[in-house]
């Protein structure tokens, strides 16, 4: 399954699951645990650092993901 602009079709709780399994995890990282393209889990992602759940930060040239302490 993938997810557009608009369109989410894994609960949020999945992306929490994988940044967990993961921290810090990489986007491909979450999107191969999620079942989604890079894109998709990318938009998800920011979404849901937008909401204040996941924080990002660089490494090297790549994002990388970790939950904010209240969703551990």
């Amino acid at each position: 399954m993938e997810q557009g602009a608009g369109t989410v079709t894994h609960p949020e709780e999945d992306y929490f699951e994988a940044v967990r399994a993961n921290s810090p995890a990489s986007t491909k990282e979450v999107a191969d645990a999620v079942g989604v393209t890079r894109q998709g889990a990318d938009y998800r992602l920011r979404q849901l650092r937008e909401e204040g759940k996941v924080e990002a930060k660089m490494v090297g040239n790549s994002l990388v993901w970790t939950l904010v302490a209240e969703n551990d």
